[in-house]
């Protein structure tokens, strides 16, 4: 009976022998497997406790203490500040270099008329460069625009308009801003007034971005 038990149990010994030979035979001549994009996800990880453990940001939330209905209205006012923020922020770029660049230039030139000339000429390139595309803004939009092209030179569009046309040309502009519920002497003030705020939150992001980048170094008007 012994062994009986013996013999049977160095059977079964033989038999998983067996197996285990040619399974590692059969895993050493099989080919490798080509792993697809979708086999293998990379995710972030971060240690707890020693433990590395996977994570996911979640999308930012919006808390508002007010109702629905106010959340939608600052939601719209928010999405219309930063759309006219995108669209006008290359003019006042492009304007603030030019105006920049004027400035060096007649500082050098003692005539008057050769200063007068001058300002003319790249008057001239400003309206075909710009003219179409300036005309196409809305009254809220040149608001904005006029909001970075103060923040570009630190100078309001009337002063702008004073220095380069004369006193009479820039109180004519004015007067037509007014009826246009406009004012061309705005200032950039972020630290002092809400709307000046939201636009320097809009600017962070977009100067951050490759378009920022874009508009900054090859824009109308850049200098090397």
């Amino acid at each position: 009976m012994l062994l009986r038990f013996k013999t049977y149990h160095l059977t079964l010994l033989l038999i998983l022998a067996h197996f285990c030979v040619n399974a590692q035979q059969q895993d050493s001549t099989r080919p490798k497997q080509k792993y697809g994009p979708n086999d293998t996800i990379v995710t972030p990880v971060y240690n707890y406790n020693g433990e590395w453990l996977s994570f996911r940001e979640m999308p930012d939330v919006t808390v508002c203490n007010c109702s629905e209905e106010a959340l939608k209205k600052a939601q719209a006012e928010w999405t219309r500040l930063r759309n006219a923020v995108y669209v006008t922020y290359p003019y006042a770029v492009a304007a603030g270099k030019v105006f920049n660049d004027i400035n060096a230039h007649i500082q050098n030139m003692d005539s008057r008329r050769d200063r007068k000339d001058y300002i003319k000429t790249r008057e001239k390139e400003l309206k075909k460069e710009f003219s179409d595309k300036l005309q196409d803004l809305s009254v809220y939009q040149g608001k904005v625009l006029m909001k970075l092209i103060y923040r570009e030179t630190n100078n309001d569009c009337y002063e702008i308009i004073k220095e380069m046309k004369g006193g009479f040309t820039a109180r004519i502009w004015q007067t037509v801003a007014f009826f246009f519920g406009a004012n061309l002497k705005q200032e950039y003030q972020p630290q002092d007034d809400k709307f000046d705020y939201q636009i320097s939150l809009i600017l962070k992001d977009l100067e951050s971005s490759s378009w920022g980048y874009y508009y900054r170094n090859y824009s109308y008007g850049s200098t090397k």
